[in-house]
């Protein structure tokens, strides 16, 4: 009996030591140096209206489908677009008719929006993101939308060209990635509700 205490004794004691250390000091401490340093991106990158409520995110999409607002990505997070707590990609792959039922769909939503544009369609306005909830995407793919935002608010091209171009970020460290351009920063922008 004194072995097995003494052996469980031990165990008990460094399960407690551990659970306590990286259970509640570990994450209490990086949570403060991260609130201290990264005080935004730790928030979640919040995005405010001038009233200071919370808008959404930089990090997540939104679902805007409305002719005067920039378009994202696709969601595949289900039942609702953009679900944080869904996230998920299609798994849909080349060859799968599920994947060009929907490639299909939004190439025809696409063209219903602005029958007048010719351009070629940006791949990344047809095909969802690995998360579903991609907040981002290229700067072609937001060309594209210009001429069909510009007419459904009676605005010029230029103002819409000026908000995408306020919204776009270049490639990390000025090689890592590809540029994009935020969607809800965009609209925000289109809405007067970000400068």
């Amino acid at each position: 009996m004194n072995a097995y205490l003494s052996t469980l004794r031990p165990a008990l004691v460094s399960t407690a030591l551990l659970t306590v250390l990286l259970g509640g000091v570990y994450p209490a401490a990086t949570t403060a140096l991260l609130n201290l340093g990264f005080h935004d991106q730790a928030q979640g990158s919040l995005i405010r209206s001038p009233t200071g409520q919370v808008i959404g995110s930089k990090l997540i999409g939104q679902n805007f489908d409305q002719p005067r607002y920039l378009w994202g990505r696709l969601s595949a997070t289900s039942p609702t677009p953009y679900n944080a707590g869904a996230s998920s990609g299609s798994n849909f792959g080349a060859n799968n008719p599920a994947l060009l039922t929907a490639v299909k769909a939004r190439i025809a939503a696409l063209k219903a929006a602005d029958p007048n544009n010719k351009a070629v369609i940006p791949v990344d306005l047809v095909t969802a993101s690995g998360s579903g909830l991609d907040p981002e995407i290229s700067p072609a793919a937001a060309a594209y939308q210009v001429d069909r935002i510009a007419k459904a608010r009676a605005v010029s091209p230029e103002v819409v060209r000026a908000a995408i171009a306020k919204s776009t970020k270049g490639r990390a460290f000025g090689i890592l990635g590809e540029p994009r351009v935020n969607v809800l920063e965009v609209n925000l922008r289109l809405d007067g509700l970000l400068t």
